[in-house]
């Protein structure tokens, strides 16, 4: 038996656990996860910086760590929550646990806590804050209503310009790190691209230099419109005719840069299971998700824009096509891992619009 812990809500509900992973007290946003696979992608994605993720699939960890899935280097989440943990992973490219990978990165976990109530309280309620703690007695509650998560580009962009992929690729791309998942790079680089990897606010002048032939703009977290100056970054990057391709956090961006709204989520999409509208043809895509917010459909101005797909359970925007530059973007991840990849020809509509270029 582990040592006892509890989840506190903001709304003053307790759960009932035990401490796996590191131990100690954390404050969090408190958010869940549907994917039944991808655990080692969803820890170290750091869309979720700030976060406490929650896995509604019940046994989590059971084909240990592996170092080749990663999407970072880290673990951006600030704990995890889970029903139950394997403790003996079988899979032969395992290299460890899961507990031991959380304590190595010393972030707290739970166990053993009802994820499927839970889950039911962040839907009907919405996203909230939470704490865990071994004490549930002397918690602060303004204080956990007080957390937000602050300045989460900033934190986790790359802090240097780096190159990677095919460095003798046809195509070059910058590729703006918001908080980039490894499969963006991976993706971009098995269709021939040479990829420069640049901090969230790389000035045009430096792009310029650079001569690429595209610029994708990446996931990443928090809340976009917060981000005031890499907004104006993009919207002057926009001016310069280069193909552009943004996914997640960077369709938002691209969005705020026109002039455009975003909004919270009540509880937002995260998993590999979330349906897509595809508006030219009709076709639905299942799609991978992880976000909180959501660029507001009736802010675009169709002399501008036009919307591409909407999610068919809440009918929230889920792409973009823009008329003033050469940009595109999507909610959700066609470069996704774990997750469907139904999407992934998304990238050969870029690589095309940089042959045309």
């Amino acid at each position: 038996m582990g040592k006892t812990a509890y989840l506190v809500l903001e709304n003053g509900q307790v759960f009932k656990g035990e401490y796996f992973g590191a131990e100690g007290e954390v404050i969090a946003e408190v958010v869940f996860t549907t994917g039944m696979t991808g655990y080692l992608e969803t820890l170290t994605d750091r869309s979720y910086y700030g976060q406490m993720i929650t896995q509604t699939f019940p046994l989590i960890g059971n084909y240990g760590v592996i170092p080749e899935d990663f999407e970072s280097s880290q673990i951006a989440a600030r704990a995890y929550i889970v029903k139950d943990w394997c403790q003996t992973p079988s899979n032969f490219r395992s290299e460890g646990s899961l507990d031991t990978f959380l304590k190595q990165n010393n972030v707290v976990a739970i166990k053993g806590i009802d994820t499927r109530t839970l889950t039911k309280i962040i839907r009907e309620n919405g996203t909230m804050n939470g704490m865990i703690t071994a004490d549930p007695e002397k918690v602060d509650f303004e204080k956990i209503k007080a957390y937000r998560v602050e300045n989460a580009v900033r934190t986790v962009t790359t802090k240097e310009v780096y190159e990677t992929g095919d460095l003798n690729g046809k195509w070059h791309v910058a590729l703006l790190d918001f908080g980039l998942k490894e499969n963006i790079v991976r993706k971009l680089a098995s269709q021939g691209a040479k990829i420069t990897v640049c901090p969230a606010l790389t000035p045009v002048e430096e792009l310029r230099k650079l001569n690429v032939d595209g610029v994708m703009l990446s996931n990443g977290p928090g809340d976009p419109a917060e981000d005031k100056e890499v907004i104006e970054n993009v919207r002057q990057i926009m001016q310069e005719g280069i193909p552009i391709f943004g996914i997640c956090l960077g369709h938002q961006i691209l969005a705020l840069a026109h002039g455009f709204k975003t909004e919270k989520l009540k509880y937002g999409h995260r998993g590999g299971n979330q349906p897509v509208k595809d508006l030219d043809t009709g076709r639905v895509y299942i799609s991978s998700q992880n976000h909180g917010y959501a660029v507001v459909a009736e802010s675009l101005d169709p002399q501008i824009a036009r919307e591409t797909f909407v999610n068919v359970n809440d009918g929230s925007n889920e792409g973009v096509e823009y008329k003033d530059c050469k940009a595109f973007s999507v909610q959700f991840h066609p470069e996704a891992c774990g997750g469907p990849q139904d999407t992934a020809i998304l990238f050969d509509r870029f690589f095309g619009m940089m042959e045309k270029k």
